[in-house]
């Protein structure tokens, strides 16, 4: 009995089989009541290859053998009413039959083989994916954070762009979000040294400009045993934008690497933050990076910061026009980072109609009254 059940479960084990399988029936019964009525010199049977094909397209191998049994049994019945199974006509189409079906099992085996394949490379590549890009935590320190990517290149979580959140050493929260030249899967690599240098230097670099320089340090030093040189052989650098935030105090401090300025949402107010010092992108590694300094920024109780890459104020509407981010930002009403995410989602993929064809990367942060000043909070 237990084997039986498994047998049945297997059968049925794609949800869609459950309801497609009724037109593969309904084939071979139909092919088998009109063979049946029609003239002894129409032979219809062979068309009973249909419902075995048909069912490979949307079910497994299991309910495609079932399907293939049924079609050689109602050939069956057809031969035994029009002259008996010893004809030669009738053996030659069981045969073909038969030899059809068997084929079409076997094709949709090997299908089903490679998708399996397919879906744990998939699934080791999507842990890769993530303990690159590690989800930030929704809250940290008196920050409530949300976020979001779409990655261009199809079957990936992520590509050239990145963002993460850090502790620092002093109470307070260090962030950076940036953009590879080059978007998908080979800029991922260029991505993991920025990421990685960030998470180390976020927690040992006591000033902003000092974490800026471990960046720019640590980039340089590796970017040619990471980077895609033999198919892009030129410049590789990665805009960024670094922030300290504090966790008392209404003020915070950035230093813009060529990046796309933030947006600060104070009483429904939008305000584009251009720096006023604006650093070189990470990878110009003639220019020295001590030479970075700070631009300060009121930070406020209740404030909202937009970060962003430059897929989403880049992406075009079917008739040309850019995305106005900071226009539409303000015409939200915005009463969290989750609520400010999903409007700014929705409108994008509106705006676009379709899939944005850059890596788009999205990063909300709001100060609230309440603060865990230690350790990040998870919610």
């Amino acid at each position: 009995m237990g084997v039986r059940r498994a047998s049945v479960d297997r059968l049925l084990e794609q949800p869609s089989g459950r309801g497609l399988v009724a037109i593969p029936l309904a084939l071979i019964v139909v092919i088998t009541v009109v063979d049946i009525h029609s003239p002894a010199d129409v032979h219809l049977g062979p068309l009973l290859v249909i419902a075995p094909a048909l069912t490979a397209s949307f079910a497994g191998p299991w309910l495609t053998a079932a399907i293939g049994v049924l079609a050689v049994a109602a050939q069956v019945f057809i031969a035994v009413l029009h002259g008996g199974l010893a004809t030669t006509n009738h053996i030659s189409q069981l045969a073909a039959l038969t030899v059809l079906s068997a084929l079409v099992v076997f094709v949709c085996c090997v299908r089903e083989r490679r998708g399996r394949q397919l879906s744990r490379a998939r699934s080791v590549a999507e842990a890769a994916q993530r303990v690159l890009l590690r989800p930030p935590p929704h809250r940290i320190g008196p920050l409530r954070v949300s976020w979001l990517y779409l990655a261009a290149e199809d079957e990936t979580q992520i590509g050239g762009d990145l963002f993460a959140i850090a502790r620092a050493a002093h109470p307070g929260t260090r962030v950076i979000i940036g953009d590879v030249r080059g978007k998908g899967m080979a800029a991922i690599g260029e991505a993991s040294v920025v990421l990685g240098a960030f998470r180390e230097g976020a927690h040992r670099c006591a000033t902003l400009p000092e974490l800026t320089a471990v960046l720019e340090e640590s980039f340089c030093l590796n970017v040619e045993d990471v980077a895609d040189t033999r198919h892009d052989p030129g410049e590789h650098f990665i805009t960024a934008l670094v922030l300290d935030i504090p966790d008392h105090g209404s003020q915070a401090e950035m230093i813009n690497c060529g990046h796309c300025p933030p947006l600060l949402v104070h009483d429904h107010q939008v305000t584009v933050l251009h720096s006023r010092r604006p650093a070189p992108p990470l990878g110009m590694c003639a220019l020295p990076a001590s030479s970075h300094r700070a631009d300060p920024f009121p930070f406020e109780t209740g404030d909202i910061l937009l970060l962003y890459t430059d897929g989403v104020i880049e992406a075009r509407s079917p008739t040309g026009a850019f995305y106005p981010l900071a226009e539409r930002v303000a015409s939200f009403s915005t009463t969290s980072p989750d609520a400010l995410l999903r409007h700014i989602h929705d409108d994008l993929l509106a705006h676009v109609g379709e899939q944005p064809t850059d890596d788009t990367a999205l990063l909300v942060i709001e100060r609230t009254a309440s603060h865990h000043l230690h350790r990040p909070h998870l919610e």
